[in-house]
């Protein structure tokens, strides 16, 4: 596993995630959320159908997608209610100064 460079804190708009290709590090196309002090970072694509979760609409640790409403946990990537049935993957961030950095694979 290595680090990514993903963005930096102050791309973060309030209450909105980031959204942020990262496929040439092996990883998908991933949903960044800065939440107090915390950063989170989960598979960008909806579960149910394919809709961005960095476009979702934020609530505390839960984002909810904006085309159905399915809610996931950033923490844990739990679906939190229906119409989606499979968690998104999560990803493990730390931050270097101001910039965030998200675990891919080698």
């Amino acid at each position: 596993m290595g680090w990514t460079h993903a963005c930096k804190l102050g791309d973060f708009p309030e209450d909105e995630g980031v959204r942020v290709d990262l496929t040439s590090s092996g990883c998908p196309v991933v949903a960044l959320f800065k939440i107090d002090d915390e950063i989170f970072a989960i598979d960008d694509v909806c579960t149910h159908d394919e809709s961005s979760l960095a476009e979702g609409y934020v609530d505390g640790d839960v984002v909810e997608c904006s085309w159905h409403f399915a809610k996931f946990s950033m923490r844990t990537g739990d679906v939190l209610s229906p119409p989606a049935t499979e968690p998104v993957r999560t990803w493990n961030t730390r931050v270097e100064g101001e910039d965030v950095l998200v675990e891919t694979p080698d």
